[in-house]
């Protein structure tokens, strides 16, 4: 029987029926539904709606049903389909599907649990729950990148390569820089998640459809109950909100990004041409054509997706940017980005974590390509510079004087002192030792510069802030209610 069936005289249309059916993708929320389920359960209960006994056995009824999310990632929706079969055809939503799923269970009291509550709010409710649960899991995969990427950093211990502009060959810096770099980018996603969550960690259970629960219910009790922070304000914009939603996905679209330009730096590096990378076999594929390939599918696959998470967002901001208040029924087409994204992105990260410490940095090739091609040009200007010319000036001199090394086909380190002495006076036997490759390392002598001193400061400060996060990757991590890990796709 449906939950609305009384005011129709026909039956649904049977296309229509499986058409507009949300249970075959929002299977997702079913320990979330359960959650909001007993705390709803409890208020009936103080209410007076239920008593002691009723509330008891449908606490342990939905308690039951959650229990199928306990099993291994990818297990649950087995788990249900083959517990439930019959029911799982029937139920339009995760909602029809629990209440059908109670009523076999512990009988007539299941049909009390409705009592004051709406889909409008549960849904609400359900999605907030899921988002929550997804920010603590994807924090808990960017931790462990992070500490794959500053373990990798400590390994490389003084190690140079080149840094690029332009994609061309800027100056040296120490191959630990280059990875602090993609640490700082995931500790900014890790900040902007943590602020999602909290942002997103009211409760909107008792807002009923759309004008608040015709019963009094303890809000704060039952927001308590599910470790929200309190209670929507507003029951319209409580039933028809998305904006966490949206937040959720432009923090995983940046997340995608930055996954995306590491994944780029891989596969190029990986080349013959640059060669400063090895692939981990793990991680890579063949040629059916060609026996000598090894192919960066990894990578590869890592820069593509990311078109995909980015255009969740769009997805959803396009389906919900005319709608009146406050619940329509468009807003269940964003369940499916919304999930495919978040278990893709969680997917990405917890590969990513595996990839990381199994790439091995290539310190030969990354030296002699920091040593070739004038990448001490910037510390030959500085050099002239503590010699009191003013850098525009400076500037031009060596920039003459890397012409007149390309034309005799030698590094500036190569020119004589008598030739450097044609393009300014001020050369001197020490311009040598300034232009060294530690040298042109550590003149970059500033926070965040790439001064051997300055990367190990700033390693240290990273392994603390990354350990930080692994401890306590979310907040409100404990005396939280029964939730999804969700099925990696």
């Amino acid at each position: 029987m449906k939950m609305w069936s009384g005011r129709f005289r026909e039956p649904l249309d049977p296309l229509f029926e499986q058409w507009q059916r949300s249970f075959p993708f929002d299977w997702r929320l079913l320990p979330h539904e359960a959650a909001a389920s007993q705390a709803h359960a409890r208020a009936l209960q103080i209410a007076g709606v239920l008593t002691n006994s009723e509330c008891d056995a449908i606490v342990r009824g939905l308690q039951e049903l959650a229990a199928v999310f306990a099993q291994e990632p990818g297990e649950a929706v087995n788990a249900i389909f083959t517990l439930h079969p019959d029911l799982c055809e029937k139920a339009e939503d995760v909602h029809h599907f629990v209440e059908l799923a109670l009523h076999a269970r512990i009988g007539e009291t299941a049909l009390k649990l409705h009592t004051g509550r709406s889909r409008n709010e549960q849904i609400a409710t359900d999605l907030r729950l899921y988002v929550r649960a997804s920010i603590d899991a994807i924090l808990t995969q960017l931790a462990a990148w992070a500490a794959a990427l500053v373990q990798q950093a400590q390994q490389a211990g003084d190690a140079v390569m080149p840094a690029y502009t332009h994609l061309q060959r800027a100056e040296p810096v120490l191959a630990a820089h280059w990875m602090l770099a993609y640490v700082e980018m995931i500790l900014r996603d890790a900040a902007r998640l943590q602020d999602c969550r909290k942002r997103l960690n009211r409760c909107p259970l008792g807002s009923g459809a759309v004008a608040g629960a015709t019963l009094t219910l303890n809000r704060a009790q039952i927001a308590a109950d599910l470790a929200f922070d309190g209670p929507t304000a507003n029951s319209m914009d409580a039933t028809s909100d998305r904006d966490f939603v949206l937040e959720f996905l432009h923090a995983l679209g940046l997340i995608a990004l930055h996954a995306s330009r590491f994944a780029e730096e891989i596969t190029l590096y990986a080349t013959q041409e640059f060669g400063l990378v090895e692939l981990p076999e793990a991680f890579s594929t063949g040629s059916s054509a060609m026996p000598q390939n090894m192919n960066p599918d990894f990578t590869e696959l890592v820069r593509v997706r990311t078109g995909r998470i980015l255009a969740a967002a769009h997805t959803i901001e396009t389906q919900i940017k005319g709608l009146p208040l406050a619940y329509n029924q468009d807003l269940q087409e964003m369940q499916e980005p919304l999930f495919d994204t978040s278990e893709r992105v969680e997917t990405m990260l917890h590969l990513l974590a595996l990839f990381t410490p199994r790439l091995r940095l290539r310190h030969d090739r990354m030296k002699l390509a920091s040593e070739t091609g004038y990448l001490n040009a910037m510390a030959a200007a500085t050099y002239l510079v503590r010699k009191g010319i003013a850098f525009r000036t400076a500037h031009e001199i060596i920039g003459n004087a890397v012409r007149h090394a390309l034309d005799r086909k030698c590094e500036l380190e190569a020119l004589p002192l008598e030739e450097l002495q044609r393009f300014s006076p001020a050369f001197a036997t020490d311009f040598y030792g300034a232009i060294a490759l530690d040298a042109t390392l550590d003149c970059h002598d500033v926070p965040g510069g790439t001064a051997r001193h300055r990367v190990k400061t700033a390693l240290a400060d990273a392994e603390t802030r990354v350990a930080s996060l692994l401890q306590a990757p979310g907040t409100a991590q404990k005396d939280r209610p029964q939730e999804a890990h969700h099925a990696r796709a």
